[in-house]
């Protein structure tokens, strides 16, 4: 289908991009179909069983990616830390920061520099890759996001950019890298390992890659958060938009399977105790549990349930200004940066780090407080508490710029990995000052809103979390010292901040209730944790969309929202649909198939024949028959045109004289005259379809009915369908019946999925011109389709849930009218036509 430019006029001058469908129709050909229908039960078995090898096999990979990850991260930062650590503390007393600034530099330049070359090999390994996840379980094949090169970008630019002290987040990339291995695994092929070839039969068709793309990015956020009922919510709530009741099992095995084999290796690795499973995740929250000392402590009461909601509204309001100037960043980079030298994003990427680096060392020495350190436990809000705390805690709290026996507030949060920096707001008492606090949100939020977009590899989760985290404690201290509230515990206002600031960015409501929980270990959090982000989202939503929908609109990627609008149904399938058709014959010329393939984008042609016998009744101006005119209005000539192009001789054509392909497979002899019928048809030698060459090209002199004759639907073909017929030289002679040609089974025609061959590389010196093609055996005779009549609000629902491709719209008797895609159902489309429809009334 033609995908065209939406109609949101403040993204007009913004470049667009065409994205492919993925192809989801319910084909004749459909691999699983015809596998399970050719199979008995036993083999059937065998089928669904490599399925769930395959799911567990997807889980174990994708832990191993984020095992790898996180070690490396870890290594590189420790180094980085370990250096700049005693180089403070050194120049500290000698008053040579100058160098350890530059030392710091040196490292994050060096790191970000790298992950910024990696995003040059492989661009869409750019950013978290969530939307593009979502574009594409949603039904669109953005180009290259599930690739092998993809996925090597992914996890070595994410480390790189982390460890190069962005403010970014190695868990969002998690489920785009979840996502590829799910979608290359099943496939055994890489077109990167063109060389490495294996004959594996199953899985060959879109359906079943979406499957597993949706258990492998459930299996990234199952990874990067220890959460699998949360990763399974997160692939049915943002991304897939066809699902069915077997998938959601192997979604979540995946995830569980992707869970425990990271476990399993990051505690034997870092406990030394193989089989403990102590650390879930990439994200561990760790243990909320008020101090056993104070007796006033409570997690969370009713009374605080008030604080969370007013705490909801201040994250919706905060999310929408984060994604409002992250919205004015990326519009002004598709303008000034993407169009110019690819250099130039490396340079955007170089200063964001310059920046970054600068503010967190100038911030660190200037701004942070030097707190007294005491290995007893006090009430007060100045003092730190040792007593309870985990090893992990303690050993994170910085001393840079301050003297012996205190530690530096600010520098604790700024020189620390992201994920010990929230388990300080998490679990330290009394640690950081109001002014600390506030300073590091702000900070914080702008700096991470102006990374979130540049060419590296960038998650947006933790970012959120740890600027959420601050706003939390920052409500806590407050509540604590002006308003005398002693029962609170700041841990958990902490996490409520981190869950409304989050869920004011990303909209995210089940699945990020259930990650939350997952995380935190403690499901007396889930009510205020619901609450809040619910509260957020509607706050948020108030204003703008979340950052992901943001950046797909942004793309002009045909996303399908889950339902329309009621105003909506006021517009009919006659009313969006597209009535310019280009159409094949049952029985067409090669010479029309190339020039109709070369002449169109389009991805799947109806399949007609002319009615010529209700020439008459249309003359006479039958209701139902003249429906063809009624929605032709506006391209009399259309039709007319496009069969007058088609039947034009193509110059590239060589001399027919040249040897093709087509005629070495013409030895079958016509079929007896008297030949059983039903053993014609049973055999596939009955044609059912009279052999209509579209070389008839219509006369000038033709009246508009003739023009119009109406065209019986009898299905659909997909232009690789007709490409690889081509490739393989399936046609037969018209001195021959359409009999003698040659069959090709399903293993022959999905032999090169999913990356056929392009109509533009074909070499037609192999090809007669003049030789017919049967399409017949090899379309999808019974796609859904719908009245014009047919309100848009069931169109909808039907395109979605069914997760259809092409719709065609086919009148009383039987003629196709209309065909619609996925561009004619989205939002910017729709609205056009209701701005159009209001106008004729």
């Amino acid at each position: 289908t033609i995908l065209g430019e939406t109609h949101e006029e403040e993204d007009e001058i913004l470049p667009r991009k065409d994205y492919e469908s993925l192809d989801y129709d319910r084909c004749i050909n459909d691999p699983y179909l015809e596998v399970l229908e050719s199979m008995d039960n036993k083999k059937a078995q065998r089928y669904e069983a490599v399925k769930w090898v395959m799911v567990f096999a997807i889980g174990v990979c994708t832990g191993l990616v984020g095992l790898f990850v996180d070690f490396f991260v870890r290594l590189l930062t420790q180094l980085k830390f370990q250096v700049v650590q005693s180089s403070v503390e050194e120049c500290t007393e000698k008053g040579c920061l100058a160098l350890s600034l530059l030392e710091l530099l040196g490292f994050n330049l060096t790191f970000v520099f790298l992950a910024s070359l990696l995003i040059l090999i492989q661009p869409v390994a750019a950013g978290s890759g969530i939307p593009e996840i979502k574009c594409y379980l949603n039904g669109v094949k953005v180009p290259g996001v599930v690739r092998l090169r993809t996925v090597v970008c992914k996890a070595m630019g994410v480390l790189f950019s982390v460890a190069g002290g962005l403010f970014v987040g190695k868990e969002g990339p998690m489920i785009h890298s979840g996502a590829v291995v799910g979608a290359g695994l099943p496939q055994f092929q890489s077109i990167s390992l063109r060389k490495i070839q294996f004959n594996f039969p199953y899985f060959r068709s879109d359906r079943d890659k979406r499957d597993f793309v949706s258990a492998g990015a459930a299996a990234g956020v199952a990874a990067a958060f220890g959460a699998p009922i949360g990763g399974t919510l997160f692939s049915l709530e943002e991304g897939s938009s066809f699902w069915n009741q077997g998938l959601t099992w192997k979604v979540l095995f995946c995830s569980m399977a992707a869970t425990f084999t990271l476990n399993f290796f990051r505690s034997g690795i870092q406990f030394g105790s193989w089989g403990s499973f102590q650390l879930p995740g990439l994200l561990n929250f760790g243990e909320f549990k008020c101090s056993e000392s104070d007796k006033k402590c409570h997690l969370w009461t009713a009374v605080d349930l008030g604080f969370f909601i007013l705490m909801g509204i201040v994250g919706g309001l905060l999310g929408a200004t984060f994604n409002c100037l992250n919205k004015r960043l990326a519009k002004y980079r598709m303008r000034n940066v993407h169009p110019k030298p690819k250099l130039v994003r490396v340079l955007e990427s170089l200063l964001v780090s310059l920046t970054t680096t600068v503010v967190v060392f100038v911030a660190s020495m200037v701004l942070g407080e030097c707190r007294q350190m005491s290995s007893t436990s006090h009430s007060g809000n100045d003092t730190l508490s040792l007593q309870g705390m985990s090893e992990d805690v303690n050993s994170s709290i910085k001393t840079f710029f301050c003297p012996n026996e205190t530690y530096n507030d600010m520098a604790t949060l700024f020189f620390n990995p992201q994920e010990s920096a929230i388990l300080q707001l998490f679990h330290q008492d009394g640690t950081f000052s109001p002014v600390t606090l506030s300073l590091f949100f702000l900070l914080y939020f702008l700096l991470s809103c102006w990374t979130y977009g540049i060419s590296v590899p960038s998650g947006l989760f933790v970012p959120s979390l740890l600027c959420g985290a601050a706003f939390g404690r920052l409500v806590a201290n407050l509540l604590k010292s002006y308003i005398g509230l002693d029962h609170i515990y700041s841990g958990t206002f902490a996490l409520i901040g981190a869950a409304a600031f989050l869920g004011g960015v990303v909209r995210m409501t089940i699945s990020l209730t259930v990650i939350l929980i997952e995380s935190t270990n403690e499901i007396s959090y889930g009510l205020p944790i619901m609450i809040t982000l619910m509260v957020a989202k509607w706050t948020g939503d108030f204003f703008n969309k979340g950052i992901y929908d943001i950046h797909v609109n942004l793309r002009g990627v045909p996303l399908l929202e889950w339902e329309t609008e009621v105003e909506m149904d006021k517009l009919q399938a006659s009313d969006i649909m597209e009535p310019n058709l280009t159409y094949v014959y049952p029985h067409t010329r090669i010479q029309s198939l190339v020039s109709i393939l070369r002449t169109t984008v389009h991805h799947a042609f109806p399949v007609v024949t002319e009615n010529r016998g209700n020439e008459r009744e249309f003359m006479k101006g039958n209701q139902l028959i003249s429906n063809n005119i009624k929605f032709k209005k506006s391209s009399i000539l259309t039709r007319a045109g496009e069969q007058r192009k088609r039947s034009q001789s193509m110059k590239s054509y060589p001399s027919s004289e040249l040897r093709n392909m087509c005629d070495e497979h013409i030895a079958t002899e016509e079929p007896p005259e008297k030949e059983d019928l039903l053993q014609q048809m049973l055999e596939r030698r009955y044609t059912p379809y009279p052999n209509l060459y579209p070389d008839q090209s219509p006369s000038e002199e033709w009246t508009m009915e003739e023009r119009f004759r109406p065209l019986t639907f009898h299905g659909l073909i997909l232009r690789s369908q007709l490409v690889t017929l081509l490739v393989r030289g399936v046609c037969y002679s018209e001195t021959q019946s359409s009999a003698s040609q040659p069959r090709l089974s399903h293993a022959e025609m999905s032999e090169d999925y999913p990356r056929y061959p392009d109509i533009h590389d074909l070499d037609l010196t192999l090809l007669n011109p003049r030789m017919i093609v049967d399409v017949t055996p090899y379309m999808n005779p019974s796609p859904f389709a719908v009245s014009p009549n047919t309100h848009v609000s069931q169109v909808f629902n039907l395109f979605r849930t069914m997760g259809l491709r092409h719709l065609p719209v086919v009148n009383a008797v039987g003629e196709i009218v209309g065909i619609i895609t996925r561009h004619n159902l989205t939002h910017e489309f729709l609205q056009a036509r209701l701005r159009q429809h209001y106008q004729t009334i």
